[in-house]
This record gives C-alpha cells, structure tokens and sequence, in this order.
C-alpha cells in the first residue's frame, strides 16, 4: 500500500533576520548624512509591526526603501509589510505604521484550495488554521502544485513557503 505523501503551506518569516533588519536601518540612519539628525527613529513591536518616525515624508520614503533594501539582502519578502497610511506625530513629526502579515487568512485558504482543486490533479488539500496541508499519493503531483503555486503568488499578495514535505 503506497502512503499518502503531503505538504503544507505557510506564511511566515524569520523574526530575528527581521530584527536584524532593523537594527541595520537603525545604524544607517545615524550615519547617513541627511538623516544624521533628522529625529528619525524605526521601532521593531514583537513581531506585529514596524513603526518609523521621521521629520518628513520625503525622509519617510528614504527610511522605507533602506527598510525593504535591508530586508531584501536578508531574505525577507517585503509582501510581509501592511503600509498603514501616514499620519502626523507629537512635534511637527510624520509616522507610518506597516503591520506585518503573518499566517493565512481563511480567504486566503479558501482560494488557494480553490485553485489546487481548479488543476484537477489527485490531490486533497485541507485548512488547518493559518495553514492549509495538501496531501497525494504522487509525489509529481504535489511537485507540479507547489510549481503552481509559486508562479501564482503575486496574487496571492502574501509570501508562501513550503515546510514538512514528506
């Protein structure tokens, strides 16, 4: 009797390549020359969000693309970032709030089975909180879905991963 092989999907991300993430925006905004003394700060909550305040939005901006260039060379989507919109702070300030997405949401798994089933291949998949495990007999079959799967992911507006492949 051949076994059942499976996989799940998940969101996740790896917190401390995220800290350290920060804690390198954090040293290049005190050695950068036009955010050297700008009041500039980015804070790091647990693993919720990440808060930057700033003198101006066009310092803001700045802060961001060094944010998502830091993030980029640790391996980090920057999908994982909610943009709240901008919104002013004590003393003349500017600060944005980006969340940070974690775990599928049941829509989200809702339409990711969705589109297993739409390949018609002999596969099950099935919600498991904020993950979703797709199980086969063909291991090809659970191959050409994870293929699928990454070709679709702009859609999905989300990073996918892929863990316990058996």
């Amino acid at each position: 009797m051949a076994k059942d092989c499976s996989f799940d999907i998940v969101s996740e991300f790896n917190k401390q390549e995220l800290v350290n993430a920060v804690d390198q925006v954090k040293r290049e905004i005190s050695s950068r020359f036009d955010l050297k003394d700008s009041n500039s700060d980015v804070a790091l909550d647990s693993d919720k969000s990440i808060t930057i305040t700033t003198n101006d939005e066009m310092k803001l901006k700045n802060i961001v693309d060094i944010l998502q260039s830091k993030m980029i060379k640790r391996n980090l989507s920057i999908k994982i970032l909610d943009a709240q919109s901008v919104e002013n702070s004590l003393g003349g300030n500017v600060r944005q709030i980006f969340n940070l997405k974690k775990g599928l949401t049941q829509d989200l798994s809702k339409k990711i089975v969705a589109d297993i089933k739409n390949m018609k291949l002999k596969v099950q998949a099935s919600i498991q909180g904020e993950q979703v495990r797709v199980s086969g007999k063909d291991k090809d079959d659970l191959q050409a879905v994870i293929k699928m799967l990454k070709e679709k992911e702009d859609n999905y507006n989300i990073p996918l991963q892929f863990q316990n492949y058996r």
